[in-house]
């Protein structure tokens, strides 16, 4: 690592030579496994990416040139090359750098990336905000091809097309692969656009040994050939002037390809081709299994674990889908571009004919579940509860309004750990309760989940199930489809004085708090419509009450309760614990909820000091 040792930010990089350039990478792909194989994290995707982020770098004149990475899981070779190597063994965990660009980690994260398609509206921000202000930089955008799937990539594209005064560069880093195996129009669309490498060989070549007469003839000629050697650009015609495809791995392309856009004004759209793993063969031979794994033996890869796993709340789901898929024919399963984060695969094998994956197009996504909904069928669209936050207007407009049949699996409700606060489920809760004709439902083990989910389906309108990532409590899964009781809570402890109103994946923690206290615990199970009987009266029975979710407090669960007691006219303390009004940073779960105050100790902590300081009665049996 002699020569990676040496850079310690982008200026140091422009100092090396070419054949240097090419050490470095092999240096820097080394690095990024060892480092990966410690900490874990997103592994194919960066191995992708290193030659690439070494020639953007080399080129131009970061950061006061801006690079928007897109997704931002692709950047640890940009963290490396950008000062912050020797931090790469706190990646992903409690106070340490984040797996994502961030703005507030290093000058040269220009814009905060996660969720994908947004790199090309925030570059074009900056370009235009560069002729604004009168100052020549140039705004690059690196976006995924999967990340071509979402309509915002195209907005942006279709407003960028228009100002040929700009210095503005979009990078389609083309692996033939976002997470899932690529679908979709714009991949065989991109297939072709790889088919036409000659015609872009043979027109070069035209263009320099053609006399000067000749070269408006050839010009015409082109327009003509163009369309019958390979698909008329959409690049083009949205205004971008289209280079490529070139070899994402070979710094000898790359490097003059960049550094002769860099003279060239308005929008321009390079096409790289890269292999998702690229120098390291496991994970080019199984670029899924290998986009984020945990800590490995780089010299062995991804083991099998021997130790017998609990089940995840994704596989509880994966299962269920099939199960109900079995007795329903009008079962239809639904991902934007989510199949292995979802649990979809076995319901893919089995049921491939109800099976849509519409990339990474969230919006669209619930829109044609609706339409499918209109036709009678019933569509499960499985999707995270950061991601759904995409489709907010298409969810109350497109499905609530018209009270449409469509069920929501939502996958990683709450914190999510290492990924941090751009994947965190914190708000469905909130966002979800104040539409009408909505049904919410928060699962506290396997088993509820899968009853949960059950219900949601048989329910004749929009409903939503939450879930955590990873594993429940252990609780057997039944094998028979069995659902739940509209809207009715199950009182799980009796106690005195003190009540908590648990949500979701906080019934067993509170439960542990409550016999520290000799509190009464309910799971609440709905968070719409809610069981107001039951919280009259538990109301009227009890001293001080306490509500408990994985989730926002402002309009989230509890606030809901406090809606209800209000509308009952009880006035009795009510202590709302959740998560704070702030975004909750990346680490390990159990850490993180322990910060929150959300784990056994804290909500016994939390409930002792606000009902010891006032009122003596609340707390006779705290002592």
């Amino acid at each position: 690592m002699t020569l990676l040792k040496t850079i310690n930010t982008p200026s140091d990089l422009r100092h090396l030579s070419r054949p240097q350039l090419s050490t470095l990478a092999d240096e820097l792909r080394e690095f990024v496994i060892e480092s990966v194989s410690k900490t874990g994290g997103h592994l194919s995707s960066n191995l992708g990416t290193v030659e690439l982020t070494i020639a953007l770098h080399y080129v131009f004149n970061t950061p006061e040139d801006r690079l928007v990475w897109d997704v931002g899981h692709q950047t640890y070779p940009h963290k490396i090359l950008t000062g912050r190597r020797d931090q790469m063994h706190s990646l992903r965990q409690l106070k340490g750098i984040s797996g994502f660009p961030r703005r507030v980690e290093s000058e040269y994260d220009t814009f905060g990336t996660a969720h994908s398609s947004t790199s090309i509206s925030a570059a074009l921000g900056m370009a235009l905000a560069a002729r604004t202000k009168g100052e020549s930089r140039h705004a690059v955008a690196i976006i995924g091809d999967g990340s071509m799937t979402a309509g915002m990539a195209f907005e942006a594209m279709n407003n960028a097309g228009v100002y040929d005064d700009i210095n503005m560069l979009v990078v389609l880093n083309d692996n033939d692969m976002s997470i899932s195996p690529p679908v979709g129009a714009l991949n065989r669309y991109l297939a072709r656009l790889m088919s036409g490498k000659f015609y872009a060989a043979a027109k070069n070549v035209g263009k320099s040994v053609l006399p000067t007469p000749m070269i408006e003839f050839a010009r015409r000629f082109e327009e003509h050939a163009k369309g019958m050697v390979v698909p008329a650009t959409m690049f083009e015609e949205f205004g971008f002037n289209y280079i490529g495809p070139i070899d994402g791995h070979d710094l000898d392309s790359l490097i003059p390809t960049l550094q002769n856009i860099k003279n060239l004004k308005g929008p321009q759209f390079l096409h790289v081709v890269t292999k998702k793993g690229q120098g390291y063969k496991l994970a080019e031979a199984d670029p899924i299994l290998y986009h984020g794994p945990g800590k490995f033996n780089p010299a062995e890869g991804i083991k099998p674990s021997s130790a017998p796993a609990k089940q995840t709340y994704t596989q509880v789901f994966g299962q269920w889908l099939c199960d109900m898929a079995a007795t329903d024919e009008k079962l239809i399963g639904i991902t934007p571009a989510m199949r292995e984060g979802s649990g979809m695969v076995e319901f893919e094998q089995r049921f491939p004919q109800r099976y849509y994956d519409v990339g990474i197009a969230e919006q669209h996504a619930v829109t044609f579940a609706a339409g499918m909904a209109t036709e009678g069928l019933k569509p499960v669209v499985a999707i995270y509860s950061t991601f759904l936050q995409r489709a907010y207007d298409q969810l109350i407009h497109d499905v609530a309004l018209q009270n449409l049949d469509v069920t929501f699996a939502l996958d990683r409700a709450g914190l999510v750990g290492a990924d941090g606060a751009t994947h965190a489920g914190n708000y469905d809760l909130a966002y979800l309760r104040c539409i009408p004709n909505m049904v919410v439902m928060a699962a506290s083990d396997e088993n509820e989940c899968r009853q949960m989910l059950t219900t949601a389906y048989h329910y004749q309108g929009p409903a939503a199930v939450r879930y955590p990532r990873g594993a429940g409590c252990g609780a057997l899964s039944e094998s028979q489809l069995t659902s739940i009781e509209m809207g009715k809570a199950l009182l799980k402890r009796q106690g005195k004085n003190i009540a908590i109103f648990a949500f979701g994946s906080m019934v067993q923690a509170a439960l542990k708090a409550g016999e520290n206290l000799d509190a009464t615990v309910i799971n609440m199970r709905f968070i719409k419509p809610m069981d107001v009987d039951m919280i009259k009266q538990i109301g009227n029975n009890h001293d001080a009450l306490v509500s408990i979710e994985e989730g926002c407090t402002m309009g989230g669960a509890g606030s809901a309760i406090a809606e209800i007691l209000a509308q009952a006219g009880i006035c009795k303390p009510l202590l709302i614990l959740g998560l704070p009004d702030k975004f909750v940073d990346h680490g390990d779960p159990a850490l993180l909820l322990a910060q929150c105050g959300l784990n056994a100790e804290g909500i016994e902590a939390s409930i002792r000091a606000r009902f010891s300081q006032n009122d003596e009665k609340h707390v006779a049996n705290l002592s």
